[in-house]
């Protein structure tokens, strides 16, 4: 090799040995940072349910763990307002009694609502509350869906759910 070429070639090693080791970080051991995140997500889906507020009905959407049919909407429709709800000044016409419900399906458009008590002794908009939110869970959507509520042995309906 060239004394040139040699000195050259012993340069560009050491401006790289240089730059390498003058960067300013330390070596370090790795920091522990615990055991990473097990276990799958579980999924939430969005479920709309009808409250009242100012003795109207008013929509509310809810994330819920379980999946988006008619029976999980109306459970979650019996345990009435959360918190954060009633803070808002939501409520529920619906009776504790009420529930549980059980959903069957005439038709693609008609729909039958058991519930516990007497459905003559639901007030007007509970009824409304029950046919809005198990309208809003059908799958697909069915906004002309005429739904009777039973219980008792007494029925009322069919009813669509309110514009």
């Amino acid at each position: 090799m060239r004394p040139g070429l040699a000195r050259l070639v012993l340069a560009a090693g050491l401006v790289s040995l240089f730059a390498v080791a003058g960067c300013g970080v330390q070596p370090s051991d790795a920091i522990p940072a615990g055991a990473p995140p097990s276990g799958s997500v579980a999924p939430t889906w969005k479920i709309t349910l009808y409250l009242v507020k100012d003795g109207r009905l008013s929509t509310v959407t809810r994330r819920s763990a379980r999946g988006p049919s008619q029976a999980n909407a109306l459970m979650l429709l019996a345990e009435g307002p959360t918190p954060s709800e009633q803070a808002e000044g939501l409520t529920t016409d619906i009776p504790r009694d009420a529930a549980p419900f059980s959903v069957s399906t005439e038709r693609v458009d008609r729909l039958v609502v058991t519930v516990a008590t007497p459905a003559d002794e639901l007030s007007a908009l509970a009824v409304d509350q029950i046919v809005c939110t198990v309208v809003a869970a059908t799958r697909p959507p069915e906004r002309s869906a005429q739904v009777t509520v039973v219980g008792a042995g007494q029925s009322v309906g069919p009813r669509s759910c309110p514009p």
